[in-house]
Formats: C-alpha cells, sequence, structure tokens
C-alpha cells in the first residue's frame, strides 16, 4: 500500500477509537494483503482511513468473544458485501493466520424444484429465489452450529449455488472447511431484515405488487418468514455490519453495471443479463425489504457505513 496512512484523516468515530481498535487498525496497515489491490477504486483509496478502522473493529469482536462468533453483513444488491467479506478473511489469514468462513445467503437458497413447488403451492413470486422463504433457514441454522462446533482436522461442506442453472450445485462441488474455524461471516442483502406490522404490507410497493400480488398473499408470505424461522436464524448472529446504500436508484444503478459485466462476459446462448425493464422488474421484488432496512436496520446494526452513489464511505455510525 503507498498511501500517506499516517496523515490520512479518518472518518472512524473519535469516541470509537479505543486504544485496542487503534492498536489493531495498526498492525492491519503494516500487513495489508496484496490482494487488497483488487477492491474496487473508491474503496481502496479509503483503506487507511475506513477499511482498515473496519477491519480492525471486526478483528476486536473476535478477539474478545468468549466462542466462534458470527458476524453478518448486510446490504442492498450490488452494495459490496462480498468483496468486503472475502477482503476480511484474505486480511485476517495473512495478519493473524485466522480461518475465517464466509457463509453467503445466496449459497443457502432452495433448489429450482422446491422453489417451483412453493410456486404452486404457495404464490407464483415464490420461483424467484431471493426473498425470506426462498432460503433453506434450517440448514443456515445447522451450519452455524456445526462451523462453531468444528474441531480440528473435522471438515464440513457448504452448499454452493449455480445462479446460471438457477439451482443448487451437486454435494460434490461444495465448499470444504477444515477446522478449527476462527470467524464466520454472514452476507447478504437480507441479512439482519426483520417483520413489520401487517398493516404496513395492505399498499403495494410497487407494479410487481400491484399487479402480481394484488391480494397481499406473497408479501405476507415473506413477513412470515421473517416473523418466525429467519428471527431465529438472523438470531444466531453475533454482531452486525450494515452497507447502506444510498438509495433504490442506486441498487438499479449497481445491478445495471453487473448485468453488464455479465454481458460482456457472456457467451452466445450463455447470456443471461437482463435488459433494463426485465432488471427494474427483478429488483421490485426485493424493494420492499430494502427499503424497510434502510429506514429500521441502522438502529439495529452494530456497525452501519453510509455509502455513497459513487460507492465510497461518506459516513459510520457505530449506533451502541
Amino acid at each position: 500500500m503507498t498511501a500517506d496512512t499516517e496523515h490520512t484523516p479518518t472518518l472512524w468515530p473519535e469516541g470509537a477509537r479505543t486504544a485496542s481498535i487503534q492498536h489493531i487498525q495498526q498492525h492491519l496497515l503494516t500487513h495489508a494483503s496484496p490482494s487488497l489491490d483488487t477492491l474496487p477504486a473508491p474503496w481502496l483509496e479509503q483503506w487507511p482511513s475506513v477499511w482498515s478502522w473496519v477491519a480492525a473493529w471486526v478483528a476486536e469482536q473476535k478477539r474478545t468473544a468468549s466462542g466462534i462468533p458470527v458476524i453478518g453483513i448486510h446490504g442492498g444488491q450490488g452494495s459490496g458485501k462480498s468483496t468486503l467479506s472475502q477482503a476480511l478473511a484474505n486480511l485476517f489469514q495473512q495478519a493473524y493466520q485466522w480461518n475465517t468462513v464466509i457463509v453467503s445467503i445466496d449459497d443457502l437458497y432452495l433448489g429450482h424444484e422446491e422453489r417451483q413447488t412453493l410456486s404452486k403451492n404457495v404464490h407464483p413470486l415464490l420461483a424467484t429465489r431471493g426473498v425470506p422463504g426462498t432460503h433453506d433457514h434450517q440448514l443456515g441454522i445447522d451450519l452455524f452450529s456445526r462451523l462453531q462446533k468444528l474441531g480440528k482436522g473435522e471438515t464440513l461442506s457448504i452448499p454452493r449455488f449455480d445462479k446460471v442453472s438457477d439451482d443448487r450445485l451437486p454435494e460434490a462441488n461444495w465448499h470444504q472447511v477444515t477446522g478449527p474455524v476462527d470467524l464466520v461471516l454472514f452476507e447478504g442483502w437480507c441479512v439482519g431484515c426483520a417483520a413489520t406490522s401487517s398493516d404496513e404490507l395492505d399498499a403495494p410497493m410497487n407494479t410487481l405488487e400491484a399487479n402480481e400480488d394484488s391480494d397481499k398473499r406473497w408479501r405476507t408470505e415473506v413477513n412470515n418468514a421473517l416473523s418466525n424461522d429467519y428471527k431465529v436464524w438472523f438470531g444466531m448472529m453475533d454482531h452486525l455490519i450494515m452497507l447502506k446504500v444510498p438509495n433504490m436508484e442506486a441498487v438499479f444503478n449497481w445491478r445495471k453495471q453487473q448485468e453488464e459485466e455479465n454481458r460482456k462476459n457472456a457467451l452466445g446462448e450463455h447470456d443471461r443479463s437482463m435488459d433494463d425493464a426485465a432488471l427494474a422488474r427483478f429488483i421490485q421484488h426485493y424493494e420492499r425489504l430494502t427499503r424497510n432496512a434502510l429506514r429500521d436496520l441502522p438502529k439495529h446494526s452494530d456497525l452501519v457505513l453510509e455509502l455513497n452513489q459513487q460507492h465510497a464511505v461518506s459516513g459510520i455510525d457505530l449506533p451502541a
């Protein structure tokens, strides 16, 4: 890293610059993994002023935990959850030799046939993966429990989901984790989301809800999932980081950039990228929960990173 870290102003709140976190942050600055150079430019520029502090905060939660902590990373589509998780795992491996396991909620989707069954028996919109009710929550609960108990030399397989085939890969293609585990990072767009009152479901949020969920059965099913199974699952997290997107427009624009990259990298018949109209409809599946999270989740998170339209952090809050 070539940044002048000594004279770089930090966005980390002064009241949260404890001696312990400052010590860890300085250690991480001197052990910055070369892989950090693959981070998006706005993040790389903010490594000394933002992300080294975030990493130090996470390391402090692990250092003071009595067991194996599960730290959730929430963020709207395109906010950088996977990028942050991988950067933290790489950095902690280099700086502390920690075995950090990343669990993506995307890998825990129900299989294609299971969601087809839901679409027939409950509501057609449940065929589309993403919202609560379309994941194998029990598998997620069991996975966290087993990771925290994994002994030295013991192995555990973590599911992998293939978005091209829209199905879970065969078990032979799952991730292999060898114990013991030091830290679990749980990332996903709805991680940490909570149910709302039934009254809030009455008015449709967008044209998708108005035209395809006029009786609000779909959004009620999603809300019920958050009230029950997902409440138990998300309750297993010890801490929650929120990558707070600026607004829904940013979500659309960032996801559009991803689609353009997919289109660029696709070959012929394998191009499954969406045009603007299809993308707008797709994002409407997640709009209600994204807006609710922007309104409610900051006060239930342990660390909130405010992102601007350029993907850079413009503010940091530790609500506790």
